[in-house]
């Protein structure tokens, strides 16, 4: 039987784009199905996250976002139940500018000795800034310590650092190695490490719930592990 093409409309935050960038030629040509993305932080105050974009009316079939994210939206009743799906996991790491000498953050002292040294520190305004800022920060007694500036996007704390309006960088390490002008300098220690899930689901009211669940269907599958490791993810292949 012949599958009528169809289109789905996605919103996602940073930190599955690599490899979701990788993929997706693959399933437009395998499905039929075209695809349109827009981009949006997972969490956050600001009007561009995923939730304030809905919240206005943007209109998506599925949402690719951070576990923390995604839950916020199954509270609010605006994602089609039972179609949350986990696909990857994706440790935090420091980006350092291009070229520059890479701080040494294998321990937790020498993470402590980086953060202190540097003028200015980049972090992301989603889950992983906010679990920096509120959580980790505070408990390695560096709360009042750091000059931290929090940006809308993941992509703007590297550029801030490609540009070196900050020493430094900590966000996930999917996001790092994609950026223009960074380097990787390691993930952080794992006594201090937060590892983030990245998770997709079809949003509820989508017109679009066949071909969205095969997009999913799609991330989640064993095809697409392979793309997900490159992209410095670890697939965790979980769809139901």
């Amino acid at each position: 039987m012949t599958v009528s093409p169809s289109r789905v409309s996605v919103l996602m935050s940073g930190g599955f784009s690599g490899a979701y960038q990788a993929l997706l030629p693959d399933f437009e040509r395998t499905s039929g199905t075209k695809v349109a993305t827009g981009s949006g932080a997972s969490q956050g105050n600001g009007p561009h996250t995923i939730a304030a974009q809905l919240a206005r009316g943007a209109h998506a079939d599925v949402v690719i976002m951070s576990r923390e994210g995604l839950a916020e939206l199954i509270a609010a009743n605006q994602i089609a139940a039972g179609t949350d799906v986990e696909l990857a996991q994706v440790p935090l790491g420091v980006a350092a500018r291009a070229g520059a000498a890479k701080p040494d953050v294998s321990t937790v002292d020498g993470f402590r000795h980086t953060l202190l040294t540097a003028r200015t520190i980049a972090v992301p305004g989603s889950t992983s800034g906010l679990w920096l800022k509120e959580d980790l920060f505070p408990r390695l007694g560096l709360a009042h310590k750091l000059n931290i500036a929090m940006t809308p996007r993941g992509s703007d704390a590297s550029g801030m650092v490609a540009a070196g309006d900050a020493e430094v960088a900590v966000m996930p390490v999917s996001e790092i190695l994609v950026a223009p002008g960074v380097e990787h300098a390691g993930a952080i220690p794992s006594e201090t490490q937060f590892v983030q899930v990245f998770c997709a689901a079809v949003v509820a009211g989508s017109t679009a719930m066949e071909a969205s669940r095969r997009l999913i269907a799609f991330l989640a599958s064993p095809r697409a592990s392979e793309a997900i490791r490159r992209s410095g993810m670890e697939p965790l292949a979980t769809s139901r």
